[in-house]
């Protein structure tokens, strides 16, 4: 355990050298530093959170390659007003590699919450029942959301999710979505160091290192990895990393499974339970189905909007599918967040029928630091978030400069490196104040996350359909009206799991 921790150090600094090597390149570092503005968001943690391939999908250019990596999943740098349409080339990616990548951008570390989403409406097994239904509908919705980006740029010709704001809303109105993605990158990056923090804790744990305290792992994380990391100019360095997301998420899952069916974790006679914290301990009540009716569980729809988040990313796939049409950008659509969604339900339900109300924010908190397995699926999430942390960090530090105004030829070496030092100093702050990742999670996707899956693809759709005027069809204008009663319905939703998301982490 001890060596795996020591390749992790030695192979970021690998990265960091190689990074700080490729800047001396003036065209490596406008290829995947100052040059990345388009902005993506992942999930995920859908997080997400977690970064899409940096080399599965032909993208059109070095700079598409770059921000295609940049998560969050379900993650953003916020759009540049200097950005240009740029011309497109005929797509050339099928339909199963980019079933495979939007999959990817999907499914992160951000699944790792849900159980704690059923937990705060529910403490009986039961309770998985409606939980699974939520995923569903919240899947099925956001899916919705992702193909009507990909239809908006059908209609308009355009080539991103800001052109396509432009060519619909307005250009005078883009900074809302500049905005937003810009909020909601800083909460993925929030996010990942939360979850490094507690990960890197475990493991030290693990290796005989019991004294450590979270503050410690987190100041040791951020100053050993993420800084030198995030201070990179070339981020090329990194695209080997970009697969591991998915095998570290496969891994966790079967290791889940494996530990539910074996019962190390139940009540009383549980192999590992001597090892783990009481309150960490699986607890059960009689508040099962019905616990849904619960306004707090508003909280589990929330954080499943910032789960299911890679609308960002809509035109790119949209553009890059070989013979893009409706129909055919729909099957990736649909087979894809069909798969996200079996892979959330299967994830949220082990965790909670493991733990019951007892499951953490980051679910593996709940497992023993001597459960072998299970500690290996924090080493393959820790190596994960550490070299997709920069990824995300781009988009969040360009959005910042984006909105101040500041141009890429301005953006010298020394500002940026102020830059992130001040990002990431007042970051590491709020994910030392911060305990609990399900209530960043669920408040992102109440607020900001709600926006970018249901108001705003809504908006452009309606105004793409209004813009052709007489051509426009009767259904299209007909489904106008359900796309705007999905707005709508999203603001409820935000609403209501944004002020259930503070209520609950007060009342912890």
């Amino acid at each position: 355990m001890k060596f795996i921790l020591l390749l992790i150090f030695a192979t970021s600094w690998n990265a960091a050298v190689e990074g700080f090597s490729g800047a001396a390149s003036k065209s490596s570092a406008s290829n995947f530093g100052v040059g990345v503005r388009t902005p993506i968001v992942t999930s995920h943690l859908s997080t997400r959170s977690l970064p899409c391939s940096l080399h599965q999908s032909k993208f059109s250019n070095k700079k598409d390659v770059a921000t295609s990596a940049l998560f969050m999943s379900d993650t953003a740098a916020a759009p540049s007003e200097d950005d240009k349409e740029e011309e497109v080339s005929e797509g050339t990616a099928t339909i199963p590699s980019l079933i495979f990548n939007l999959v990817k951008c999907i499914v992160g570390a951000g699944v790792l919450s849900l159980p704690a989403g059923i937990a705060a409406y529910g403490n009986a097994p039961t309770a998985v029942l409606p939980a699974t239904l939520l995923i569903v509908i919240i899947g099925i919705l956001s899916g919705y959301g992702f193909s009507l980006i990909g239809r908006v740029c059908s209609y308009t010709g355009a080539t991103s999710y800001r052109s396509a704001w432009d060519k619909t809303v307005g250009p005078k109105t883009s900074w809302i979505p500049a905005v937003s993605t810009t909020f909601k990158t800083h909460c993925a990056i929030l996010a990942f160091s939360m979850i490094l923090a507690d990960t890197f804790q475990s493991l030290l744990t693990t290796v005989g290192f019991a004294s450590v305290t979270r503050a410690q792992s987190l100041f040791g994380v951020t100053g050993v990895f993420l800084l030198p990391l995030c201070l990179l100019k070339n981020l090329s360095s990194l695209a080997p990393f970009s697969l591991l997301g998915v095998l570290g998420m496969a891994y966790t899952a079967i290791a889940m499974a494996a530990r539910f069916l074996s019962k190390a974790y139940k009540a009383p006679n549980g192999v590992f339970l001597p090892d783990i914290a009481s309150n960490l301990q699986p607890s059960f009540g009689s508040t099962g189905a019905a616990g849904v009716f619960h306004p707090s569980s508003f909280i589990l729809i929330c954080m499943l909007s910032t789960a299911y988040m890679a609308h960002f990313n809509a035109p790119k796939f949209y553009i890059e599918l070989k013979d893009n049409t409706i129909e055919r950008y729909n099957k990736v659509v649909s087979s894809s967040f069909a798969i996200s969604i079996l892979i959330f339900a299967v994830v949220a339900a082990l965790g909670f029928l493991t733990f019951g109300s007892a499951s953490s924010g980051l679910i593996l908190n709940n497992y023993s630091t001597k459960d072998t397995l299970m500690s290996f699926s924090r080493i393959a999430v820790a190596i994960s978030l550490v070299f997709s942390y920069p990824l995300a960090f781009t988009g969040a530090r360009d959005g910042i400069l984006d909105l101040l105004n500041i141009a890429p030829k301005d953006r010298t070496d020394s500002l940026q490196n102020k830059v992130t030092l001040t990002i990431l100093s007042a970051v590491t702050a709020l994910a030392l104040k911060l305990k609990d990742v399900s209530f960043v999670l669920s408040f992102a996707g109440a607020t900001l996350g709600n926006a970018l899956i249901y108001v705003y693809p809504a908006l452009m759709f309606r105004k793409a359909v209004k813009n052709m005027g007489e051509k426009a069809t009767s259904g299209l204008k007909t489904e106008v009206k359900a796309a705007l009663g999905s707005a709508c319905l999203g603001v409820v939703m935000g609403a209501i799991g944004a002020v259930m998301a503070v209520k609950n982490v007060l009342a912890g």
